[in-house]
């Protein structure tokens, strides 16, 4: 949490809720992911296969706040407000999205009360969140046709952030190389380009997100599966694909010295045999992270979420 900017007035309701919203979710990690569901959802990758905020629609874009505001008050069950989006701490709270920073729109329902104002960058893997009481003194001076109006500069320097772009779950389809991401796009079926998101996305997390926009398809647990999925038809080349759901797996991503996994996480690599307490334990063989380029000449152990 950062120290109150030396513009902002002392507000003790903005600290009580600040204190609240922290008592929930200490690290941001929640948040995080709250911004990771919301980008997925406006994109529907299971649907359209889109994965980047220019391939959407004008009023895609405009819906994203609206999504944000629900999948907050989904995870954190924040009551509603009479006049505002939540209640938090006893306090009237509305929830403001902007894709860039400083530009929310604040409605007269607003005026006087605090605001919950969030930013996000998709490309770079970051969001930003805070709080503010809405003044005269920190708006802007003219209004839409809506009577909404934005944050001068004195109240943009006058935010309380709880989290200055913090890190959310990247959406590995924006990280990998555009020509790899031609080339996982390129085959007509959605198990070839699975197959082809861990090839190349290999020591990297991938997140189910980007699974299910590749396959086209919702069950993403089905397109990594060993029977017919991608842990069955990579083994030969090495692979290995790690879900953080389950606790074991997680130990093997750290002892290969990969990224460990979230709950909704994969993690691939190409492994060879090593020896006894080299690497990892790998349903009772040792197994290291292959050197690049080192040929492949054993099948990698198969997981199964009976294993492990």
């Amino acid at each position: 949490m950062t120290t109150p900017d030396a513009f902002a007035e002392p507000d003790a309701e903005l600290d009580e809720v600040a204190e609240a919203i922290l008592a929930l979710d200490p690290d941001g990690s929640r948040w995080a992911e709250v911004v990771r569901h919301t980008y997925d959802m406006i994109y529907n990758g299971a649907e359209t296969g889109r994965f980047h905020w220019l391939q959407l629609m004008k009023t895609e874009k405009t819906h994203f706040g609206t999504l944000f505001e629900i999948n907050a008050q989904r995870e954190f069950e924040f009551d509603g407000g009479d006049a505002t989006d939540f209640r938090i701490a006893g306090h009237e709270v509305d929830a403001k999205w902007s894709q860039k920073e400083g530009a929310w729109m604040l409605p007269p329902e607003v005026f006087g009360r605090l605001a919950l104002v969030a930013t996000g960058n998709d490309e770079e893997a970051v969001f930003s969140l805070g709080l503010i009481r809405v003044t005269a003194d920190y708006r802007s001076v003219g209004a839409n046709r809506d009577q909404k109006s934005s944050l001068n500069a004195l109240g943009r320097r006058s935010v309380r952030w709880l989290w200055k772009n913090a890190p959310i779950p990247a959406n590995i389809l924006l990280q990998l190389d555009r020509k790899e991401v031609d080339a996982i796009f390129a085959s007509k079926h959605g198990t070839q380009r699975t197959n082809q998101l861990f090839r190349l996305a290999e020591g990297q997390l991938v997140h189910r997100g980007a699974v299910r926009t590749v396959a086209m398809q919702l069950d993403d647990q089905r397109r990594v599966r060993a029977n017919g999925g991608a842990r069955g038809a990579l083994a030969s080349e090495g692979f290995v694909i790690l879900n953080g759901f389950w606790v074991g797996q997680r130990a093997i991503a750290a002892d290969l010295g990969l990224p460990i996994p979230g709950a909704k996480e994969y993690v691939s690599a190409r492994v060879v045999p090593s020896e006894r307490g080299q690497g990892a334990n790998i349903l009772g063989g040792y197994w290291r992270r292959a050197e690049p380029g080192e040929a492949i000449t054993v099948s990698a152990p198969v997981l199964t979420k009976d294993d492990l």
